[in-house]
């Protein structure tokens, strides 16, 4: 690279530009969120693990949805936690492009695995004679497996279409943690081909799931309205609008990130699109699925129980 055109080896994430008193706020409040996301997914990881009731194709998920919940928290937060407190608030280059595509693959496994869970839930009331057989624990493994793998090589194809770029400054990232809209802004030369290809990576990861999961739910729920017993409907209706929440969350707010156009104060938007389901979401997953779904009530009262008399 020639002229002005150099590597920058350092970059300083602007964060929230707040006053230092509300630094401080922010920073406890976001440790409590942080603490209840690790906790709760824990929790959820754990009775999964425990309870042999909930060894099933449905739990098999959740626990891979919180596993990838607690990574997408830790990837962002406690970096975001440290600038909060410090004054010099660089990263460098390669530990943040690094951050840039685990924030991707991780995001891509939790779109898939939402998706898998929806099928899940799909042949379970849709087809429950055969559900043992479309859904046994090989298929289940291929499709986990299928989901991790295929996200982290679509994370690394953004990751070499960023390092084919010269980074010659501004050295400031207005985010707080390195977020693959704001990095490109570094660049110093046209990144119309990473644009296309964040485009691309949305409509196949976000909006063709997203419709592939509206399409099964719209068939889960004419098949709840048959089913003829009200305590089996209840049931279903309840695993199947805790898991509706989860999407929706999620997906609503990457959608908007992504693919709806852009405010008169973008930066703004990022960040507080990208605070919602880097923790926000995270810690809201397990409080769903435990407030909503009675066998992990059921299997955490058990857990309790069995701690007590040892």
């Amino acid at each position: 690279m020639g002229g002005n055109q150099t590597w920058i080896t350092q970059v300083t994430l602007l964060g929230f530009q707040v006053d230092p008193a509300l630094e401080g706020f922010l920073c406890g409040l976001f440790s409590v969120f942080y603490t209840f996301t690790l906790l709760g997914n824990g929790i959820i990881l754990g009775i999964i693990c425990l309870d042999p009731r909930l060894h099933t194709p449905m739990y098999f998920f959740l626990s891979h949805l919180a596993i990838v919940d607690m990574s997408y928290a830790s990837n962002n937060v406690p970096n975001m936690l440290a600038n909060l407190v410090n004054q010099r608030r660089t990263i460098s280059f390669v530990p943040c492009l690094m951050q840039t595509f685990l924030y991707l693959a991780f995001a891509h496994i939790e779109c898939l695995i939402l998706v898998v869970m929806s099928y899940d839930r799909y042949v379970a009331i849709c087809h429950p004679l055969h559900y043992a057989i479309i859904m046994s624990w090989r298929v289940c493994t291929i499709l986990a497996t299928a989901s991790w793998v295929f996200s982290f090589l679509l994370a690394l194809v953004h990751l070499v279409l960023i390092l084919r770029l010269p980074f010659c400054g501004p050295h400031e990232v207005n985010h707080f943690f390195c977020e693959i809209l704001s990095v490109l802004k570094l660049a110093c030369a046209d990144t119309r081909l990473n644009q296309l290809c964040i485009f691309a990576a949305c409509v196949f990861i976000l909006v063709g799931p997203l419709c592939w999961v509206l399409v099964s739910y719209t068939r889960i729920l004419l098949a709840i309205l048959r089913i003829q017993s009200g305590e089996g409907r209840r049931k279903a209706f309840s695993t199947c609008s805790s898991h509706l929440c989860v999407v929706g969350l999620f997906f609503g707010s990457a959608i908007v990130m992504y693919m709806a156009p852009q405010s008169r104060h973008p930066e703004e938007q990022q960040k507080i699109l990208s605070l919602f389901y880097s923790l926000f979401n995270p810690m809201l997953n397990p409080l769903i699925y435990s407030l909503r779904n009675a066998e992990v009530k059921g299997a955490l009262r058990r857990v309790l129980r069995k701690e007590r008399l040892i």
